[in-house]
């Protein structure tokens, strides 16, 4: 029983690794081909149906964390897709002024580096239980990189934003109303932008933290 269980679970977590691993991979190819072909403008165009198909299956990732499918901890896996669900469905659907600004570009190339790796990684390890060294190296060591571009870009495109964000009033819920409540779109995102501060480090330190681990086993076998 408990044998089939484990087979149902790598089954699983394979097969899904491998659709969102196909969904990035179509982000990168979309976003290299519009580059090359009409430049930073026409990014987002290209790649903004795989892009929400790719980021919000990873709300399944919280789901994982939560049962207790994969290892990681939800205090890690929560704000990471969080505040990617943030910036995909929150600023750029949601603004499409940002559409053309170059830091949308240099987000997506630190997603598609990132996602691309990882998907991969997982993939083969749950398919065949092992992952090569060069790949290890990889899915824990571009994020040095990766990873402050990533958030340099998402806290730029949310104060790009701003600006919208009050001229529209959009998502604001302004009093009197018959719920009697007061929402702000705007002060909320300047509050979420905020968080980046204190997650940040949490974020790096515990990445850092899984390098070290990694490379040392890699290192032994």
């Amino acid at each position: 029983m408990a044998g089939d269980v484990s087979m149902a679970r790598r089954l699983y977590l394979s097969v899904y690794n491998w659709i969102v691993f196909l969904g990035w991979a179509q982000v990168s190819w979309s976003m290299i081909l519009a580059l090359l072909e009409n430049g930073h403008e026409a990014v987002y165009a290209a790649i903004e149906r795989h892009l929400l198909f790719a980021q919000t299956a990873a709300i399944m990732e919280i789901l994982h964390s939560i049962v207790g499918l994969v290892r990681s901890p939800v205090s890690s896996t929560l704000p990471q897709i969080t505040g990617r669900l943030f910036i995909t469905w929150g600023i750029l659907w949601s603004f499409p002024e940002t559409h053309s600004h170059i830091l949308v570009t240099s987000m997506i190339i630190s997603w598609g580096i990132t996602e691309v790796i990882r998907y991969s990684f997982f993939g083969i390890k749950e398919s065949f239980g092992f992952t090569p060294s060069w790949l290890v190296w990889l899915r824990y060591s571009t994020f040095i990189v990766c990873y402050p571009v990533g958030m340099v870009s998402e806290v730029g495109l949310i104060y790009i934003a701003f600006p919208f964000m009050k001229a529209s009033g959009k998502y604001c819920l302004r009093m009197p109303n018959k719920w009697n409540f007061y929402f702000d779109y705007f002060y909320f995102s300047a509050f979420f932008m905020a968080l980046y501060v204190p997650v940040f480090p949490h974020l790096l330190c515990y990445m850092v933290a899984q390098r070290k681990n990694a490379l040392s086993k890699a290192k032994t076998t």
